[in-house]
């Protein structure tokens, strides 16, 4: 076996739970250690840490997927890892639910994304995104470990991300064995979405706010609302469902505004939603010049920082939209703002409201702090898994 021995003092972020092992963390190594083979991790003094797969081509050079020598990394550990998040999340939802089946690192398994879509047909589809080397060298085996445990319809790769690049593996994307149609459409929350598998950001839809959602359908009722970066319409979906006065979708893409448009038609809802293509930016400065004044807005942003390096530019543009959108704000009106940025921490974003309070002359009172559902666990000693931060908040 492959052994790799901890720098001194090294070893403290990974018996903290961390499972990532940088290439200048380690002190020196034992066995040939090509690329993709398994790997011993030790302290220093020898204290046996973990196992993981060896990727000479990238910065994060060892990821950790057990902390128990005997076992084996294989088919069998992989069906086990999926079996064990199955099972957690059918405490939580119910079969026709959609939901994140396997959140990488949080759930033991570094890189690896599986996103289960449960169509309204009946008709069930995991959308997966291998996003290291190790779960890639592993992949025919993590394919056979879903189709046995979760027994989809479908499986569609969404391998088209740029961070396979840094781990020295080429994209991918497209169907996994047997063809379907790639838009299926789910039912969230009574609501029905269109999502597209093959094109849709990410893995085709962001499941992650299903709860916040929920909360914006029970506070919506008789609101004029606004919903920006929309996507898909979602939000502003789910505040029409819960009996908005008016609402508001509002995105930069053409594209994510024409699959809103379908959406509105799906549900029902044009009589009182629409969806309009604009920088949410330059919209928020016009509204705010016109006077327009609503109830509810919900900032639901794409990170605006993904390296530690750029989080004070980041800082200004959360600060920007969510002082502008206090303004807008009738008196006493609710305002739900996200930041999706691990880099951009708890900290930082209270912080900022915060200040966006103090420069908009609001007094803002923090109803409730959220996050993600419980199908995106966080990894205790792993912070990049904590990384939605959702504050719902009244406005005067």
């Amino acid at each position: 076996m492959n052994k790799a021995f901890l720098k001194d003092r090294e070893d403290e972020r990974i018996r903290l739970g961390h499972p990532w092992i940088f290439d200048n963390e380690i002190g020196k190594t034992q066995g040939d250690c090509a690329t993709g083979e398994q790997i011993e991790v030790y302290s220093k003094a020898g204290h046996f840490l973990g196992k993981g797969i060896l990727n000479n081509n990238s910065k994060i050079r060892i990821r950790i997927f057990t902390r128990k020598r005997e076992e084996e990394i294989d088919g069998a550990f992989f069906e086990t890892r999926v079996r064990e998040a199955f099972e957690t999340r059918r405490l939580f939802y119910k079969k026709e639910d959609s939901y994140r089946l396997l959140f990488a690192e949080a759930d033991l398994v570094p890189g690896l994304i599986v996103d289960r879509f449960a169509d309204v047909s009946g008709k069930t589809f995991l959308s997966v995104q291998f996003l290291t080397l190790g779960v890639d060298r592993f992949r025919d085996e993590i394919v056979a470990a879903l189709t046995n445990v979760v027994k989809p319809d479908g499986i569609f790769e969404r391998s088209d991300v740029h961070v396979r690049g840094l781990e020295g593996i080429l994209e991918r994307k497209g169907w996994i064995g047997a063809e379907h149609d790639p838009k299926v459409t789910i039912r969230e929350n009574g609501i029905d979405i269109r999502v597209d598998l093959e094109n849709g950001q990410k893995t085709g839809y962001f499941l992650d706010q299903k709860d916040n959602r929920a909360l914006v359908a029970r506070l919506a009722k008789g609101r004029d609302v606004l919903d920006t970066f929309t996507h898909t319409g979602a939000f502003g979906l789910n505040a029409w469902k819960g009996g908005a006065k008016s609402v508001v979708s509002v995105d930069i893409s053409e594209e994510a505004v024409a699959t809103v448009n379908e959406n509105i038609a799906l549900n029902g809802s044009g009589a009182s939603m629409t969806a309009l293509a604009a920088d949410v930016f330059d919209l928020l400065k016009e509204y705010e010049r016109e006077g327009r004044q609503f109830d509810m807005i919900i900032l639901d942003p794409p990170a605006f920082t993904k390296s530690a390096k750029m989080i004070e530019k980041a800082y200004g543009g959360y600060k920007e939209i969510n002082l502008r959108a206090m303004k807008l704000l009738r008196k006493g009106g609710l305002l739900v703002t996200c930041s999706c940025s691990h880099f951009f921490g708890a900290d930082h974003f209270y912080r900022m409201i915060q200040n966006a309070a103090m420069d908009a002359h609001k007094t803002v009172q923090v109803l409730e702090r959220r996050g993600p559902g419980p199908d995106h666990p966080t990894l205790v000693g792993y912070p990049e898994s904590d990384y939605l931060k959702c504050a719902v908040m009244r406005v005067w």
